[in-house]
């Protein structure tokens, strides 16, 4: 396994310049860095290929992630809206290949986040949906990316909540590009068993991120970490495993986030509190299982 973390961790803006993040996230001791495809929106060509050359100066992996605005939402019963998504993730997923990127996670299958002042159609949704990612996630497959469709909780998603419902939507979107992405975050809301989800996503698992009950780093809150790394390693699951720890106030990421209080005082701090972090990970999901066992 690789571990890595997300950009926002220290950033309050989603198009942050996140380039100059790789050589930070190398120095702390991890081996993949995750953007945001908001990056990718407005990007020129020199800037892509300064991303690219940096990583692989770097050595460092790159991941993308990305919650779709109400625009490029694949589920909309609008179809102006579906086919602008549609010409979205062409386009994003065409940026990744170039990139050399071959893991986009996230709600994309849906949009993020949910506005619930509206009416949900979850049955229409999800038949609209799957029907439109099947035709991205064989572009996907074409630009050799992963498509991994992320298990959101109640407060942030409608569609997928839980693993057995993603593993159902993979398996009627039928492509094999299209996977299923577990976040412990949401799993520790909506499962009830963090283990049984992810046995039961299986191999059909393509993106872990990792986080707090809190969100902060692993090791900072209640989550059984020893117990998830055994179960991962039983489903034989060699993809990378991110962090996405929000921790910071204010700014697009802490307002969409909904970080309404400090959770990080000393922001000098940051840094070891990553490295420290990506430590304890990489000795708690490679040790045996009954070391670490609570």
């Amino acid at each position: 396994m690789k571990y890595g973390i997300y950009f926002a961790y220290w950033e309050k803006q989603w198009g942050a310049d996140q380039k100059k993040y790789i050589e930070k996230v190398k120095s702390l001791g991890f081996d993949t860095l995750e953007i945001s495809c908001a990056l990718l929106k407005n990007i020129s060509k020199t800037e892509l290929d300064d991303l690219k050359s940096e990583a692989k100066a770097q050595g460092v992996t790159l991941t993308a992630g990305y919650g779709p605005s109400a625009s490029e939402n694949l589920a909309s019963a609008d179809e102006n809206v579906a086919k602008n998504a549609i010409n979205f993730y062409t386009d994003i997923l065409k940026q990744l290949e170039y990139l050399d990127i071959h893991t986009i996670g996230g709600g994309i299958y849906s949009y993020w986040p949910v506005d619930y002042s509206k009416p949900i159609d979850k049955a229409g949704d999800w038949a609209r949906s799957v029907k439109n990612v099947r035709t991205v996630a064989k572009i996907a497959g074409e630009c050799g990316v992963d498509y991994c469709l992320e298990v959101l909780n109640r407060f942030e998603g409608y569609i997928l909540n839980t693993a057995k419902e993603a593993v159902q939507f993979v398996e009627e979107v039928d492509v094999p590009a299209a996977k299923v992405m577990l976040d412990t975050f949401h799993m520790n809301i909506e499962e009830d068993s963090m283990i049984d989800a992810i046995l039961t996503a299986g191999d059909k698992l393509g993106h872990f991120h990792v986080g707090e009950n809190n969100r902060r780093v692993p090791g900072k809150g209640t989550m059984p970490w020893a117990e998830i790394g055994h179960a991962l390693r039983r489903v034989g699951y060699d993809k990378n495993i991110v962090m996405e720890p929000f921790v910071l106030m204010g700014g697009e990421v802490g307002n969409d986030i909904k970080i309404w209080r400090n959770l990080c005082p000393d922001e000098s701090k940051l840094d070891q509190d990553a490295k420290n972090s990506v430590a304890y990970l990489r000795h708690v999901f490679s040790g045996p299982y009954s070391d670490y066992s609570l």
